[in-house]
């Protein structure tokens, strides 16, 4: 036998970049190596990235594919939880697209052969201007990692393996008929798998379309459930102030009847001195009286006229609150009905019925990467999902909603003398609990340390 090296099956590894292309290509032992912390990637820190496991043939023709994600930490050391049986799983995929060698085994988000490993894959772009399946074929054909390829114009029967057919087979009946029959198979042959590929294309948009669908009802719900809580806590808000506005018309009657009992006792008591002084002298008791009684009456008409108007002025705040309160409330009745609607749909039974299938809800934040929510879970996350983010990222709301507004606008948030803010591009904190107020969201001018250190 020959000692010369044959061609075998390769089994390869790609890594994607953020742009849409291959980053990183490596053999699978190399990839082992690297998850059991051999190497590390620093190119890859802090970065979930989308890979892609494939079988080559010795035609550089790709078998298999499993795509899968991988995250890496802050010195670009791969999660040491990852256990995904990539081999395993590319022996029990399902059909795929034909990619030159015949339909592949393909493994996928919507094609995964075990259900608790679906979370961790992804589907790759089947677009005609963006099709990871046909960028990974040319990159294969390129051949960059140098795989040992058999040249298909030199492949030739051994003579070993040839057979000699006995004298009464030498003659064929019909050699003509015989190869139109082969041709017409042949052509059957290609017309099957050509309709078998294009079904299973189809079947795979299909699946992604669906799940677009099922994540923007849920988007939709969210919103309408976040904007009825607003509405209600407008109305309760409303309604504390309408309370608090009686209680504050209730003490001015009850100042303005003290004030009144306060007159009446003061005019008895005047009345009692007319009286005294009407044993004195009958002309000056009428005049103090008539003294009297005229500024009696200017301070009652001017006191009841100045209540009078308060009175009026909260009636009419009153009859504005009672008219916002109507519209609230027929707000909300729109918005009930509407969520009545989608509920009738079925949502919930939905998201239950597919919890119970093993299906897993999964989103994405900046900084905490995709996030896998339970089902008991999906109300909290509603609730507030910063703050559901924030949790998984171990830092508080209020920091990562900071560091988010840093993350979207790498720029420096001081303010300048003028009043206007600095602005100044600076480098971009990737990871929430790195970052500090004051620190990672200024330029090395405006960082307060480097203020402390100036004063100091």
């Amino acid at each position: 036998m020959s000692m010369q090296s044959k061609p075998q099956m390769v089994e390869a590894v790609m890594f994607f970049s953020e742009r849409g292309g291959i980053c990183k290509q490596m053999f699978f032992a190399e990839f082992e190596a690297l998850l059991d912390g051999v190497v590390n990637m620093p190119e890859f820190a802090d970065q979930q990235m989308r890979v892609a496991f494939m079988l080559i043939n010795p035609r550089l023709q790709i078998k298999a594919l499993v795509f899968f994600y991988l995250d890496f930490d802050e010195k670009g050391a791969p999660d040491s939880g990852w256990n995904i049986p990539l081999q395993a799983l590319a022996e029990r995929a399902g059909r795929g697209p034909d990619l030159g060698g015949g339909p592949i085994r393909l493994a996928c988000r919507s094609q995964c052969p075990v259900s608790w490993h679906q979370m961790h894959l992804w589907d790759p772009s089947l677009s005609p201007g963006n099709n990871d399946l046909a960028l990974l074929r040319d990159v294969v054909k390129r051949n960059t990692l140098g795989l040992l390829a058999e040249d298909e114009s030199l492949q030739a029967v051994a003579p070993e393996r040839l057979q000699m057919a006995s004298e009464d087979k030498w003659y064929a009946a019909d050699p003509a008929q015989e190869a139109v029959a082969k041709d017409n198979q042949k052509l059957d042959q290609e017309q099957r798998l050509k309709a078998a590929q294009l079904i299973k294309q189809q079947r795979l948009r299909i699946s992604s379309l669906t799940q677009q669908h099922e994540e923007e009802l849920a988007k939709f719900k969210l919103a309408s459930e976040e904007q009825s809580r607003n509405l209600q806590a407008q109305i309760h808000g409303l309604h504390q102030a309408l309370r608090q506005q009686e209680e504050h018309n209730a003490a001015l009657k009850a100042q303005l009847a003290a004030q009144a009992a306060n007159f009446q006792t003061s005019r008895e008591k005047i009345t009692e001195q007319l009286r005294a002084l009407e044993r004195d002298g009958r002309s000056e008791s009428d005049s103090l009286r008539a003294q009297f009684e005229a500024e009696m009456q200017a301070k009652v008409a001017s006191a009841v006229a100045e209540y009078k108007e308060q009175i009026a002025i909260r009636d009419v705040e009153l009859a504005y609150r009672a008219e916002q309160d109507t519209q609230a409330q027929q707000e909300i009745s729109r918005l009930k009905s509407a969520y009545a609607d989608l509920a009738s749909q079925g949502g919930d039974q939905i998201l239950e019925r597919l919890a119970r299938r093993g299906v897993v809800f999964v989103v994405y934040h900046p900084g905490a990467g995709h996030l896998t929510i339970p089902l008991q879970d999906i109300a909290a996350y509603q609730d507030n999902p910063l703050a559901y983010a924030a949790a998984k990222c171990f830092v508080s709301e209020v920091q990562y909603r900071h560091w988010l507004a840093h993350y979207q606008q790498p720029s420096c948030e001081a303010a300048l003398p003028s009043g206007e803010r600095c602005a100044i591009p600076i480098d971009r904190i990737d990871t929430p609990s790195r970052f500090t107020l004051s620190e990672s969201n200024c330029c090395a001018r405006h960082k307060a340390s480097s203020r402390m250190r100036t004063v100091s």
